[in-house]
């Protein structure tokens, strides 16, 4: 078994419940989604491919407790499953981002899910598969980022409708180039929102990152 992988980096994990703790990110290669804010569009194309063995050999040589498997979308590679099981059993606290266009049905029960639910500015919020609703748990996270007050309002919509938070926690992030982070803080306070508030702390650390 084998993956495309972009990159394998130790840093500070940016957003949802682990933020803060030293990360080490699996970064796979390939995304069937082009959202309007990518920041990894450099993950689209080329990467290495690695086996399985390499990989965790990698991560664990970073000593670090927590692992993010992210993308581009690291769904759209099926040996992406077993490479977060074998990090599950190795007693890593594994974590996945995904953009929620592919199934999570599959996903190692014991990995905390980042489900980003595309919102209409993003481009790509007819590929979102809300079956996935379903099998989010309280473990995990549903994560929308926020392009402008449209956006606010529709994923205010679609938190109260399906009552979301009910599921687990939500996160609402303002997209770092289209919206004050500011007014996105106004609004979930004025509608009194049942969600967390987050931005993206790495790139308060590296102005300049992308990814990082």
């Amino acid at each position: 078994m084998s993956l495309k992988i972009t990159e394998i980096f130790h840093s500070i994990q940016g957003e949802s419940a682990n933020v803060g703790f030293p990360t080490v990110f699996v970064r796979l290669t390939g995304c069937p989604m082009r959202c309007t804010y990518c920041d990894t569009a450099y993950a689209f194309h080329g990467g290495e491919r690695l086996e399985l063995d390499a990989i965790v050999s990698s991560v664990t040589a970073h000593h670090a407790k927590y692992v993010c498997v992210t993308g581009g979308e690291p769904l759209a590679q099926p040996d992406c499953w077993p490479l977060m099981t074998r990090l599950c059993d190795l007693g890593l606290r594994v974590s996945l981002e995904t953009g929620g266009a592919i199934s999570i049905a599959k996903v190692d029960p014991r990995v905390h899910i980042v489900l980003d639910v595309k919102t209409p500015d993003s481009g790509e919020e007819p590929k979102n598969t809300y079956a996935n609703f379903d099998l989010i748990e309280p473990k995990d996270s549903l994560k929308f980022v926020i392009c402008s007050r449209n956006d606010y309002e529709w994923a205010r919509n679609k938190v109260r409708s399906e009552r979301l938070n009910e599921r687990c926690e939500i996160l609402f992030s303002p997209s770092s180039e289209q919206l004050d982070p500011t007014a996105l803080a106004e609004w979930i306070l004025e509608d009194r929102m049942p969600v967390r508030f987050q931005v993206q702390l790495h790139k308060i650390l590296w102005q300049d990152a992308q990814g990082k």
